[in-house]
């Protein structure tokens, strides 16, 4: 991603956010960054430059609300190298923060191989716990 389209791509800071999702019950959370959006064609743009996975979402009252769209970035190795690119473009100060924490913090208390000793583990809850508070 170049510079510009990095600035372009923080524009998260209107639409989108950045987070620690589970996407298993009995999983930890991990980060993600979703953006969300009526314009599709945007969502697809920002899609070339990050990946990620394109909603739809379902519009219950067509007659009064556009179309809307969600991307949804959940991919550890993407989500880490997205903030790096965009983390200094982020002008809202709590996403900036949440980022910052997650580029680093979540790979020391993130094992390779999802095994968590106590330590560990406690270290993994209070990453998540600060995160939120945020």
């Amino acid at each position: 991603m170049e510079g510009w389209e990095a600035a372009y791509v923080a524009g998260i800071d209107g639409e989108g956010s950045i987070s620690l999702t589970r996407m298993h019950e009995n999983e930890y959370r991990r980060p993600c960054i979703s953006i969300a959006s009526t314009d599709k064609e945007l969502l697809i743009y920002v899609q070339t430059l990050t990946c990620g996975i394109l909603n739809t979402k379902k519009n219950y009252n067509p007659e009064r609300h556009k179309d809307s769209f969600t991307l949804n970035i959940k991919k550890k190795e993407d989500v880490l190298s997205i903030l790096r690119q965009i983390s200094p473009y982020l002008r809202v100060d709590k996403k900036r923060k949440r980022a910052l924490w997650i580029l680093k913090n979540y790979e020391k208390v993130t094992p390779r191989n999802g095994k968590y000793n106590t330590e560990l583990l406690a270290k993994k809850i209070d990453f998540e716990e600060k995160f939120f508070e945020i």
